[in-house]
């Protein structure tokens, strides 16, 4: 398996800026804005889509029950409130050009 790493906002900024004719600034600023964007609707609508890519979900994760496994409270039982969570789901074709048929 290769070694993973990862692009910097900078390394996207550039192959985005060359891919659409922009200054690199210009690229960088349109990523903020759709970071931004996605932020805000996600909190605001409950769901974000980004094409081709997949989509931002809030989620209400219910209240359960959980043994501890270790610390103090090990072996003990104790209940996780409940809360809201956001999850990526992406999308089909996006996960067969990464990951093939």
């Amino acid at each position: 398996m290769p070694k993973m790493t990862k692009m910097t906002k900078s390394q996207i900024a550039a192959v985005v800026a060359e891919k659409v004719e922009l200054k690199k600034k210009q690229a960088a600023m349109a990523i903020e804005t759709l970071s931004t964007l996605a932020c805000k609707e996600t909190k605001k609508r409950g769901v974000f889509v980004v094409p081709g890519l997949g989509k931002l979900v809030l989620v209400n994760r219910p209240a359960r029950k959980m043994i501890m496994r270790f610390g103090p409270k090990a072996g003990k039982e104790i209940t996780v409130p409940a809360k809201k969570v956001v999850k990526f789901r992406i999308a089909k074709a996006a996960r067969e050009a990464i990951l093939g048929k």
